[in-house]
């Protein structure tokens, strides 16, 4: 039987891009989600997302593995790259696309 953080740690190493969300990125569910979205859309790639209103035991661990205490949470090649705020700020400077179209660069090759 495998465990909530079993899960985790698979959607993490299975999504070059993950964002952990209150919502769905066309209904996000709370105003930071809404943000990190609008951010991770502009840079144009695709990315993955676990709706952590419809996960429970995720949205109760994850701050725990993660240690990160809040939500959305944006994860790239299996490393935390932070909370909305990050994710903002990243965006505003270019960071944020670099990192993306790198992230998903690897696997198109």
């Amino acid at each position: 039987m495998s465990t909530t953080i079993d899960t985790i740690k698979e959607q993490i190493e299975n999504n070059d891009v993950l964002l952990y969300m209150k919502g769905n990125p066309r209904a996000p569910q709370c105003g930071f989600s809404s943000q990190a979205v609008q951010a991770l859309m502009s840079c144009g790639e695709r990315f993955a997302f676990v709706n952590i209103l419809e996960n429970p035991d995720i949205r109760a661990e994850l701050p725990k593995y993660a240690n990160w205490p809040t939500f959305p949470q944006l994860w790239v090649k299996g490393e935390l790259v932070g909370g909305c705020d990050i994710i903002v700020e990243m965006a505003s400077t270019g960071e944020l696309q670099t990192l993306i179209k790198e992230a998903v660069g690897d696997e198109q090759e």
